[in-house]
């Protein structure tokens, strides 16, 4: 008897232990993140992101190129070989040497044009990594919101299902009783298995959400969102002008447009300063080639532009300069769209939910228990129960659904304008 007792008890440390390292391994593989602490992590780890930041790099160094000045030119001339004295490499006293040394002197502001051209394109770069960042951000956030949505209505879902799972194990002891018939067991498993493929449904996009967020984060771990409740109240109402203001005083493809005007203009400047022929001075040396020994000469050397005048190019920057223009308005004629339809969503979003928190509140619960209680006590029929059970269950998702719509048309609206109000 003992012996049972210690094998009985033995069985149970058994179990014990190995829940206890079950639980451990899921904790030390599950990462608990807020909405801040996924921005964070991304900043820091996303691939694209470090990329596009090496770019901001690569286009600064542009600037520290544009700002050097070129290189002056040596050049020496030796004697190979004199057939007059039949002497090879003759280039003592006698023999024969020169030297030249040549300056480029830049003219007409190229040097500083092409100095503005480098800042612009830097500017660009980090307004490119800031919408990077912004269209990663508002993913990460949308993925989230959904997750823990997910998570919310999946607990329900396992809550529902073992409930369901106690009634059919008493129901089925009262089928082989003979006290209910065999086709309420039946519909109440059918019930069960529809309700089963809903939370495996569920679990499916739980899963697509988990792997969007875990590629972004560059991780491995299970991400379990912590995102608190969303307080309708603490909304603050903005005007459509001032959020069409503030998204094109934010939005980063809206000030890159911006810049590729300016680069366009800073090009034309650019085009027009090469027309204005730069400089070559020349001072060199020569032993006993010129006109006299030991010669010492200074010179310049300037292209005339008779024919090339750098003509098409100019034309061409003339082009882009208007072809930047249609593009800019372009651009923001979409943003104050996108704005407008935000907007609009997002209120939408808000009286709805509204709505339906003013529906929704413990007496689902309450109700679904006492439905559940009398049921089992067969007060409530069957049918009447499936009904209602069903109606519980569509109910809950739409709330999830709902709540999930809200927060993701926030992130919208902060999206599309390039800032976070919400």
């Amino acid at each position: 008897m003992k012996t049972k007792r210690k094998t009985i008890t033995l069985g149970l440390l058994i179990i014990v232990a190995a829940l206890f390292t079950s639980l451990q391994t899921k904790a030390a593989d599950s990462l608990r993140v807020t909405l801040l602490q996924a921005d964070s992590m991304f900043l820091a780890t996303n691939y694209q992101l470090l990329a596009a930041s090496m770019n901001i790099e690569a286009q600064k160094a542009q600037i520290i190129q544009a700002e050097l000045y070129p290189n002056p030119l040596f050049t020496a001339d030796f004697n190979a070989y004199d057939l007059e004295n039949n002497k090879p490499f003759h280039v003592g006293s006698t023999g024969q040497m020169g030297f030249q040394l040549e300056q480029l002197i830049i003219l007409g502001g190229k040097r500083q044009s092409e100095i503005d051209l480098a800042k612009t394109n830097a500017s660009i770069a980090e307004l490119e990594f800031r919408d990077l960042i912004r269209q990663l951000k508002f993913q990460i956030h949308s993925n989230l919101h959904s997750l823990n949505h997910q998570e919310v209505l999946l607990n329900k879902y396992n809550n529902q299902l073992r409930l369901l799972d106690t009634i059919l194990n008493s129901f089925q002891a009262q089928v082989s009783a003979g006290n209910i018939p065999l086709k309420d067991v039946v519909r109440l498993k059918v019930e069960y298995l529809n309700l089963n493929n809903d939370r495996a449904e569920l679990l499916k996009q739980m899963y697509d959400e988990r792997a969007k967020i875990q590629t972004i984060l560059r991780t491995n771990k299970i991400i379990v969102p912590i995102i608190g409740v969303i307080d309708v109240a603490s909304f603050k109402i903005f005007d459509i002008e001032e959020l069409n203001q503030i998204a094109l005083s934010n939005r980063s493809d809206y000030l890159i447009s911006q810049q590729n005007k300016t680069l366009a203009e800073q090009n034309l400047i650019y085009q027009k300063n090469l027309a204005i022929p730069d400089v070559n001075l020349i001072a060199s040396y020569d032993q006993r080639g010129g006109a006299f020994r030991n010669q010492f000469n200074i010179g310049f050397a300037v292209p005339l532009p008779f024919w090339n005048q750098n003509q098409g190019n100019i034309q061409a920057a003339s082009h882009k300069i208007k072809q930047a223009e249609y593009t800019d308005l372009d651009i923001k004629n979409s943003i104050l769209a996108d704005v407008q339809n935000s907007y609009s969503l997002f209120n939408q979003a808000v009286v709805e939910y509204k709505k339906a928190m003013a529906l929704y509140n413990s007496d689902f619960e309450i109700t679904l228990k006492g439905m559940s209680d009398n049921f089992q006590k067969r007060n409530v029929s069957l049918l009447e129960f499936v009904d209602f059970f069903e109606s519980y269950n569509s109910a809950e998702a739409e709330i999830a659904r709902i709540k999930t719509q809200l927060a993701v048309s926030a992130e919208q609206l902060n999206f599309s304008i390039g800032k976070d109000i919400y």
